[in-house]
């Protein structure tokens, strides 16, 4: 058996320094725009930098989250900040947005993309059309069981990574804008559906 990657988020530097000094192999964290933890104190470009740094000092991998629908005039800059983020270390970033994923993988396929829970994907046909697309990873919907989640990674090249605690999401999983409209609540800002989450990694 495999040892499993462990992904922490972090919403700050205090929560980045406790997960990595915790045993944490990956960290994920938000830039200050386009992701779903509005509430959390995220990170600008200059602190986020040092955080790529410190993480990589300690040799854990840091995801940048982009993982919210995009409006039309927010595409350029999500995608001039992916290219920022990349250039400054970030290893991987967690997308949402099927036309940015189709963008970056076309135009940047050095820069690798990994679908977020928020696409729900929970079918192999799914991981299929995205690894056809040159996505490198899939984080599946949380409603899947082991036998499910198990039938997806005999069969695609895809990593495959699913949520092991911590999953506070009142509607199904990824369909936080569903929530948003039922709730009254912003599109960005979904934090309570982020706390205290923990990933769980299947990597071959």
């Amino acid at each position: 058996m495999k040892k499993p990657e462990l992904l922490s988020p972090v919403g700050d530097f205090e929560c980045l320094k406790a997960a990595v000094q915790n045993g944490a192999d990956s960290v994920y964290l938000g830039a200050s725009q386009f992701n779903a933890r509005a509430r959390a104190k995220n990170f600008d470009m200059e602190t986020l930098a040092e955080a790529i740094k410190y993480a990589k000092l300690r040799d854990v991998k840091v995801h940048i989250t982009l993982n919210i629908l995009l409006k039309d005039n927010e595409f350029k800059d999500a995608v001039r900040l992916a290219i920022d983020c990349y250039n400054l270390g970030a290893d991987a970033f967690i997308i949402q947005d099927l036309g940015l994923i189709q963008y970056l993988t076309k135009n940047y396929p050095e820069i690798p993309v990994h679908a977020s829970t928020q696409m729900t994907i929970h079918n192999l046909a799914g991981c299929k059309q995205l690894e056809s697309m040159g996505v490198q990873r899939v984080v599946l919907a949380r409603e899947l069981n082991v036998e499910e989640i198990k039938n997806i990674c005999e069969n695609t090249s895809c990593e495959i990574e699913t949520f092991l605690h911590g999953a506070l999401c009142i509607s199904y999983s990824g369909q936080c804008l569903f929530s948003s409209i039922i709730g009254g609540r912003s599109r960005k800002s979904w934090i309570m559906c982020w706390a205290l989450q923990t990933s769980l990694h299947f990597i071959r």
